[in-house]
């Protein structure tokens, strides 16, 4: 049977969600209102920042929803990668605004506007980086409770949008000190860069599950000695795994003496099923294949082995 996320997790994935997208929703309306009266490309590149945070944060709202949904007939390894597919989403949108606003900074560069109402624009990004700081908090929070993909790619979005509202405040600060028009369009394309590469942080990231990628070398010795660790395990060979985001998929050939009854050997399978699901708190669906210990038969592992590739 399934390991599926606890009703607490689902709980505080759903809030983490509905938090993110409130502070998207209002930091996009002020900023704009902010970038209007103040005409700063430095702002503008935190309300295009915003504007991705919303777009993420209701694809985020809706993927979390939809991986909660149990396994059906379709669907028989559940839902989970639904968060894999929100946070690469969440990365298309993030690059595609680092560009246009890269473009938008180049243009001001050469062609430079004087920043209005300085106050106003500093008032509006210290509001910013205190909602954005305090809903980090929040994120990284359930991150480490639900190990959500989905979360975790919008919480990337958040620490962008610190940096990015770091930046402009520095970028007033210098254009307060100094009077040169040309320090906005400058530090609005570093952010621009920033973003860019935060982008191919989150995208990597959720790839690993689009393309189940093994868990990491370190997770399956520790799959694998936990195994061995049970009473009458005698090998374990053809271990694979993969991570659907809500939970990780773990399967693997057990073998036993041979000379044991069917209702035995099913025993001893389920207790090396129940040590891995230990090494797993956030939920794990494990299964394990009997086999006669000492049998030649084609297996996995010596198919992929680095020597045949």
């Amino acid at each position: 049977m399934a390991d599926h996320p606890s009703a607490a997790d689902s709980s505080l994935r759903r809030l983490a969600s509905i938090c993110s997208l409130t502070v998207a929703v209002i930091m996009v309306m002020v900023k704009l209102v902010a970038w209007v009266l103040t005409g700063s490309v430095a702002l503008l590149s935190s309300a295009i920042d915003a504007l991705v945070d919303t777009a993420a944060a209701l694809v985020t709202f809706f993927g979390v929803r939809y991986a909660e949904r149990p396994a059906d007939l379709d669907h028989r390894f559940g839902h989970g990668k639904a968060e894999a597919i929100a946070g690469f989403t969440q990365a298309a949108f993030l690059s595609g605004a680092a560009i246009v606003l890269a473009f938008q900074s180049v243009e001001n560069l050469f062609f430079p506007t004087p920043v209005k109402q300085l106050g106003i624009g500093l008032a509006v990004i210290l509001g910013s980086l205190i909602a954005a700081t305090g809903l980090v908090t929040l994120q990284s929070w359930v991150v480490r409770r639900t190990n959500s993909t989905a979360i975790a790619a919008d919480r990337m979005h958040y620490l962008t949008d610190i940096a990015v509202n770091i930046a402009v405040l520095v970028a007033f600060g210098l254009t307060r000190a100094t009077g040169w028009d040309r320090v906005d369009p400058v530090f609005a394309l570093g952010i621009s860069a920033y973003m860019l590469w935060n982008s191919r942080h989150i995208a990597l990231d959720v790839l690993t599950q689009l393309l189940d990628r093994e868990l990491p070398d370190a997770d399956r010795e520790r799959i694998r000695q936990s195994i061995l660790a049970c009473k009458d395990v005698l090998g374990v060979h053809d271990l694979r795994t993969r991570n659907a985001g809500d939970r990780v998929f773990i399967e693997f050939h057990l073998e036993v003496n041979p000379g044991l009854t069917v209702s035995r050997g099913h025993l001893i399978s389920d207790r090396a099923e129940a040590a891995v699901k230990t090494l797993f708190p956030s939920g794990a669906e494990v299964s394990a294949h009997l086999e006669p210990a000492g049998i030649e038969d084609e297996r996995l592992d010596n198919l992929i082995h680095p020597s045949n590739g």
